[in-house]
């Protein structure tokens, strides 16, 4: 039923991209949430960056203020005039940014109404581990420049509510931990493993690890390829599936060859979303291997909903996800040998696999039906 929109409560939502156009934890988040904040009395209007079509496509409830190859003082431009527009036209309770950088532009429009900031990640943290010291400072600027004007802050995690806290200044009593969320649902496919492996065309028989990552430094792929060649010694017909795209595909590749792992590793390249339900379901178990600034990671509890188990490193939130489900399922820490001793006690049955059942019932504190709520309550908190 759609909300009366005489008493719904109005909110812009300043985001990135559009997720059926970019792929990512961060679109996903933004996507969800946005469609389901009508059924809680919200109205509201969405601006990010992209095609035309989007404005289109949602009956211009989300404005493509500019397209991603616009230069960025031309994207910045556009932003605080597409922001400015919606204030005046619109006329929101409240403004919610999801992405620091096109809410840089217009911190002073940021100023008359309530803002809540959806922290996704040290945005300057990842530049420094990606691009260098330089880089990351200006980030880090423009991050800080919009955190400080926020009446309250959302994070995933109790480990990014320390970095808000411990590396931006932010007060405690600001921000308000608040999990991140699927749809359950999509991922609780009512098919047994071999069928899954028989529909991707991926071998019946051998013990099947995948990871699900963007290919990048702080992902941790590196340290689980070295992990790999100790657990092939002992279980030779183990095979990983990589899924992902990034910059370091071919640093990657050439390590897969180099370590002898050609017949024990397959990128997968990119991975479509209506293929992942099946790709987790057809694993013996996932790994998120993250050695850095993981806020909460959505791929544990999408593998979870799909009944297969997860083998985390104790890095930011993922252990706050696993441990209080099957605490051996965090490894000791993020280093090749404490990832090659997790996987090869899970395959030898030394650490038990929890159950299909098991896995979908601790995803469902996880399902929008139940975060969604906290979130609009928190809007609402902030208003006040």
């Amino acid at each position: 039923m759609e909300p009366d929109l005489s008493s719904a409560i109005r909110t812009v939502q300043l985001g990135s991209s559009w997720f059926p156009e970019r792929p990512g934890g961060l679109e996903r988040y933004y996507y969800d949430l946005f469609n389901r904040l009508p059924a809680l009395g919200f109205h509201s209007r969405g601006l990010v960056i992209g095609s035309k079509a989007i404005t289109r496509d949602t009956n211009d409830n989300i404005v493509a203020f500019s397209e991603a190859r616009s230069s960025l003082p031309q994207r910045w431009y556009r932003a605080r005039s597409a922001l400015k527009k919606i204030i005046n036209e619109f006329r929101p309770d409240i403004i919610c940014v999801h992405f620091a950088l096109y809410g840089f532009p217009a911190t002073d429009l940021l100023s008359h109404q309530p803002l809540v900031v959806h922290f996704q990640g040290p945005w300057a943290g990842e530049a420094a581990m990606e691009q260098g010291k330089n880089r990351s400072l200006i980030k880090y600027f423009i991050e800080n420049s919009v955190y400080r004007r926020a009446t309250r802050l959302i994070v995933l995690s109790n480990a990014f509510k320390e970095i808000l806290t411990n590396e931006y200044g932010v007060s405690p009593e600001k921000i308000a931990v608040i999990p991140g969320a699927i749809d359950t649902r999509r991922f609780d496919q009512p098919i047994a493993r071999t069928e899954a492996r028989n529909i991707l065309g991926w071998p019946r028989y051998r013990p099947i690890i995948l990871v699900v990552r963007r290919l990048s430094r702080r992902m941790g792929i590196e340290n689980l390829l070295t992990a790999l060649v100790t657990v092939k010694a002992r279980f030779p017909d183990v095979l990983l599936m990589v899924a992902g795209v990034g910059g370091m595909a071919h640093e990657l590749a050439r390590m897969t060859e180099s370590l002898g792992l050609t017949n024990h590793v397959k990128f997968l390249g990119f991975l479509a979303d209506q293929d992942l339900p099946a790709a987790y379901r057809a694993a013996d178990f996932t790994v998120v291997p993250t050695t850095a600034l993981e806020g909460f990671g959505l791929i544990t509890v999408e593998s979870m909903a799909s009944g297969t188990p997860v083998l985390v490193t104790p890095v930011g939130g993922l252990p706050e996800i696993v441990r209080p489900f099957a605490p051996q399922w965090v490894t000791d820490d993020s280093t090749a040998s404490a990832m090659a001793r997790s996987m090869s006690e899970i395959l030898s049955g030394a650490i038990a696999t929890p159950s299909t059942s098991e896995c979908r019932t601790h995803s469902q504190r996880y399902d929008w039906i139940n975060v969604a709520p906290k979130i609009a309550q928190l809007y609402k908190e902030a208003m006040s």
